[in-house]
């Protein structure tokens, strides 16, 4: 089912939640892609609520690739997933479809409020557990803010690439917070509006799972 408008792509899908776990799936992206003619574009359907360990892997690739690379997002593609999208020469959004942020998390905790913490607060009332996190944040920030730089180089000015890496870097907003199509468009990355119908048909075959919640929820049924 190509959805492509020009030669016939080669169409991936990575669709919450029947996506393989993070070195499966950069396992199998990168037997695909050796499998890519130069000349191909690819097109990729993408649907996660992020999660994919292997997201900065799988955009270096996708980068790399010669021909153009789409991106169809019928519904959502956070964090990782938006990671992936940064790396497209086009991005295909539903008019209510959204992308995230892709600003790190220690654990549990946002690697911008373990910063926080540090300013808030005197070091000698801080613990050395927290010093130490808020260090290892510090560096996690710097380590996205550069891949995300390094991403975007070819596609946007140096001003403009360190404008969006830090709005999705920083922390300014909470982890799971969506950035719908014009806030892409602001933000300078190549948006369009408007999916093929055989995504839609291929979306309902990929039921929402009902043990997680994502931050936007899925209806896989016709709706009147």
């Amino acid at each position: 089912m190509p959805v492509g408008k020009s030669e016939t792509p080669r169409q991936l899908e990575f669709i919450y939640p029947q996506h393989p776990p993070g070195c499966l799936l950069l396992a199998l992206y990168c037997r695909t892609r050796g499998l890519t003619p130069d000349e191909m574009p690819i097109d990729l359907i993408l649907h996660t609520p992020g999660g994919l360990v292997a997201s900065e892997q799988i955009a270096e690739a996708l980068k790399k690739h010669p021909s153009k690379v789409t991106v169809f997002v019928p519904h959502y593609a956070m964090s990782g997933g938006t990671m992936i999208s940064l790396a497209a020469d086009e991005i295909m959004l539903d008019e209510n479809a959204v992308l995230g942020l892709v600003n790190p998390q220690l654990g549990q905790f946002p690697a911008a409020s373990i910063i926080e913490v540090t300013k808030i607060k005197k070091v000698e009332d801080i613990s050395d557990n927290t010093l130490i996190m808020a260090d290892i944040a510090h560096k996690a920030i710097r380590q996205v803010r550069h891949f995300i730089k390094q991403i975007l180089n070819s596609k946007l000015s140096e001003e403009m690439a360190e404008q969006l890496a830090n709005v999705l870097s920083d922390g300014r907003w909470a982890h799971d917070g969506p950035l719908g199509g014009e806030d892409l468009i602001q933000l300078g990355l190549p948006v369009r509006f408007g999916l093929p119908r055989e995504v839609y048909e291929l979306m309902d075959l990929y039921p929402q799972a009902p043990t997680r919640r994502p931050t936007v929820q899925y209806i896989p049924m016709p709706y009147p």
